[in-house]
């Protein structure tokens, strides 16, 4: 029996942020109910489903009746001191899981927010999909800390941006043990924002919506990477079909105004257009893949990409969440490794296909600076400009000519430009300046109490009016009970992030320094390549030294780009 046909050929994956805040959420039991049934009615059906905000054993309880009989297997992460809201269900079984706490995860001061209490983190888990050594899938489920204000003036912006790290260590290491990894969920960031390009460039891993949607939007129309762009205003279904939108959209209730709330509370049929103007949604939820299998005869590719769970609670008539879900599918493309050629001066590649197949029904992983155009009838109002097209993405793993080597996940020097390293020390500097401030304030607060304590007793000692004590004893446990709470958050919480941001600032400066040496060891290799004849039309060719030291080079250029025994196309296979 062939074990490559006992392997899965295809992944449905799903990821949701569920709104499931005990206490808090609006129908919160009927709408995850609601939502396990959804899941099991999705079309295709979900193999690998990843669940934020699913805080209640209650509800995933509920959720895994819904869908245990195409989810058999499940686990639910437990974590700080509410719990840490994530979920794992899977088609296959989990040979291996573990919940991995962020360090930095916001302040025990900001009680209303709940990120701290939470101990926000990543699920992982490890799920074997055949009996192959290689045939695992690490699946890393996380939701990152709430962004309560716009950067720059986001102060958990730095936790964030640790957290996106933390992640990305976590991918980066899967992929090194050449398994296909996953990472999903909610993660709080906008296309292109520092944790962004944090996680594909140094986990090494693709965006799936931007593989089959390379110009979607870098977030709501009404924010200034938006508007750089020239592009009018985009329509609810244009945010959902092509830009990927999952929050904030003018289709999910939970963002209309209070005043279309009460209409829907009181049972009215409310609707929206889906043609209406959309200025607010953004996408705040991601699927993303990568491998470190550069070998293999199976390699990943993106079939297909959609915004799902779009649709209402059938009695309540709400959105089942605040957010919508991500739904991808994955196909497994098998062929024969191309031969090592070794290419000739003024000859053309025969390892890269001239044409591609319009029957292959794959999405190939792509560049993301394409500027493919946009279809005016999904705009309000389209006004096309010169700088309509999409910015510049220096930090994507764009396939580049033939001469240049291929970064594959497991090189020592991941594609993240140093000025990267640069922007991330200095936002570290800046917010450790902001907490040694506020250590130095709550420490300061904390003795001011203890003084005043001490001589309200005092002045308890010497009065003679029961009145006047009463209001001493008042004014000095409150105050020695607030001192003593910010003596405690100075002392132990700041100290211990101050500990933590230390850690993560070290690992940034290491990262740093080995990609300084590696650019200045790539800058020979570079000259080697640049050097050579030029042949009568004036192109630049190269000798047979030149050719022998760029052979590595070439045959990782035809593992990416694959040749025409990958099926005739320019499919260009996952890494």
């Amino acid at each position: 029996m062939n074990p490559e046909s006992d392997s899965a050929q295809n992944i449905n994956l799903l990821t949701l942020n569920c709104w499931g805040l005990k206490y808090i959420a609006k129908h919160r039991a009927q709408r995850l109910k609601e939502i396990g049934r959804s899941i099991a009615l999705s079309r295709p059906q979900p193999d690998i489903v990843g669940l934020q905000e699913c805080w209640t054993q209650e509800d995933y309880l509920a959720i895994r009746a819904q869908t245990r009989h195409i989810l058999p297997h499940g686990k639910f992460y437990h974590s700080g001191i509410f719990g840490g809201g994530l979920a794992i269900l899977s088609k296959w079984r989990i040979i291996e899981s573990s919940m991995v706490r962020y360090p930095l995860n916001g302040r025990p001061t900001a009680f209303f927010r709940g990120d701290w209490f939470v101990g926000k983190g990543v699920a992982c888990a490890s799920i074997r999909i055949g009996p192959r050594r290689e045939d695992v899938i690490e699946v890393f489920c996380t939701h990152l800390h709430a962004p309560y204000q716009s950067e720059p003036s986001d102060s958990y912006v730095c936790h964030r941006t640790a957290q996106a790290w933390e992640i990305a260590k976590l991918i980066r290491g899967a992929a090194e043990r050449r398994h296909l990894v996953i990472g999903l969920g909610d993660f709080n960031m906008v296309p292109l924002s520092l944790p962004y390009r944090l996680i594909t460039a140094y986990a090494q891993v693709e965006d799936v919506w931007r593989v089959v949607h390379p110009d979607s939007s870098l977030g709501a129309a009404s924010e200034p990477s938006e508007k750089a762009r020239g592009l009018a205003i985009p329509n609810a279904k244009y945010n959902l079909t092509e830009n990927g939108a999952t929050c904030d959209s003018a289709l999910n209730t939970w963002r209309w105004n209070k005043q279309q709330r009460k209409q829907l509370a009181k049972g009215e049929d409310v609707s929206c257009d889906d043609s209406s103007p959309d200025p607010r949604a953004k996408r705040l939820d991601y699927i993303f893949i990568g491998s470190g299998a550069q070998t293999t005869p199976s390699q990943w590719r993106v079939q297909a990409v959609k915004v799902g769970m779009t649709n209402r609670h059938p009695v309540l008539k709400c959105s089942l969440s605040d957010h919508f879900s991500v739904e991808a599918t994955l196909s497994r493309h098998h062929a024969l490794r191309p031969e090592p050629s070794s290419p000739t001066a003024g000859t053309e590649d025969s390892s890269i296909p001239a044409s591609s197949n319009n029957n292959n029904k794959y999405v190939p992983f792509q560049s993301i600076n394409n500027n493919s155009s946009l279809n005016p009838t999904l705009y309000t109002s389209y006004n096309p400009s010169p700088t309509s097209s999409l910015l510049p993405l220096p930090f994507a793993r764009t396939p580049s000519p033939p001469t240049t080597a291929v970064p594959s996940t497991t090189s020592s020097n991941p594609a993240l430009p140093l000025q990267t390293y640069h922007e991330i020390l200095n936002m570290i500097s800046i917010y450790e300046t902001r907490e040694l401030r506020q250590r130095q304030f709550r420490l300061a607060h904390f003795l001011i109490s203890i003084v005043v304590s001490i001589i309200c007793f005092i002045g308890i000692w010497w009065s003679n009016h029961a009145g006047i004590s009463f209001m001493l004893v008042f004014i000095s446990t409150i105050g020695l009970a607030a001192g003593l709470l910010d003596g405690l958050i100075g002392g132990l919480f700041i100290n211990s992030e101050l500990r933590a941001l230390k850690e993560f600032e070290w690992e940034i400066r290491n990262a740093q320094e080995m990609a300084e040496k590696d650019s200045v060891r790539e800058g020979p290799r570079k000259e080697r390549w640049g050097a050579g004849r030029k042949n009568n039309d004036g192109e630049k060719v190269r000798d047979r030294g030149d050719m022998a030291a760029g052979r590595v080079e070439r045959e990782l250029w035809e593992k990416v780009r694959g040749s025409r025994e990958y099926g005739g196309n320019n499919s260009v296979p996952l890494e």
